[in-house]
């Protein structure tokens, strides 16, 4: 197994705060820096498949709706795909996959399903972004099982951290009940403008409650990033010298090197 292979789940239950942006992104950037990134998709809408121009091959091929549903699983590898990223590949999504928590629920180990997928492709990739639904249920929860740690994306608004105490909880009993070592790899202000005193004041009150636990990379409100899932690819390669690709791009670098951190005796 990789010394550095570890498992991200990108979260937030509440929608449109740049959450499958950031996971294609950080994924892609992770690639991008030489390191073998799979990307997961485990939202029902398929966004994360359809803004890397997988939608359709997805569809001919065997996805996490089928990985999560099989019993027995079978190989891993049966549902990884390449992408047009070089050392990126992605287990893709469809709409088959909302019917996937209603199925799941009279499953054995139904929590656990997507950890034995990743568990079983942990050798092959140094990182695995699973890109989770806006919401906490059964899909988001695997999600949760499987990983070693949960990147939070938080939109610079008013709103900003309405809910997260429903995450923080959730993260505490899934702690409690199937995966022990959960952490909080980081939480991410998204399309941030700091001409406004709002932005300013939404990233101030995030430091204060976060701490340490807030990356010092944030990622702008960028008209690139919103145009690359139009042409099939990550915002990083549609526009490199994009403020919103620099973004995730240094994104990746810190999340680098906090996984390759000595740990403190």
């Amino acid at each position: 197994m990789p010394q550095t292979s570890r498992v991200i789940a990108v979260t937030n239950q509440k929608g449109g705060v740049g959450k499958t942006t950031t996971a294609i992104n950080l994924a892609a950037g992770l690639a991008l820096s030489g390191h073998a990134t799979l990307l997961v998709d485990l939202d029902p809408q398929g966004n994360t498949t359809s803004g890397l121009g997988l939608k359709q091959r997805a569809t001919e091929t065997r996805t996490v709706y089928h990985a999560l549903t099989t019993d027995p699983m079978g190989a891993p590898g049966q549902y990884v795909m390449l992408t047009s990223v070089d050392r990126l590949a992605l287990v893709p999504a469809t709409r088959d996959l909302t019917g996937a928590e209603i199925e799941l629920i009279s499953m054995p180990d139904r929590e656990r399903r997507l950890k034995d997928l990743v568990d079983g492709l942990r050798d092959r990739f140094e990182y695995i972004v699973i890109d989770c639904p806006p919401s906490l249920g059964l899909l988001t929860l695997n999600g949760l099982v499987a990983a070693d740690s949960v990147l939070i994306p938080l939109h610079c608004e008013f709103f900003a951290l309405e809910g997260l105490a429903d995450l923080v909880g959730t993260m505490r009993r899934v702690r409690g009940a199937y995966n022990p070592t959960l952490d909080i790899e980081g939480v991410l202000l998204t399309m941030y403008d700091e001409r406004t005193n709002l932005g300013q004041q939404v990233a101030r009150d995030v430091r204060d409650f976060f701490k340490d636990k807030v990356f010092t990379t944030v990622i702008p409100r960028n008209v690139r990033l919103g145009e690359a899932p139009s042409h099939g690819v990550p915002g990083v390669v549609y526009d490199a010298r994009s403020r919103g690709a620099e973004a995730y791009l240094a994104l990746a670098r810190e999340v680098i090197e906090r996984t390759t951190r000595p740990t403190a005796a």
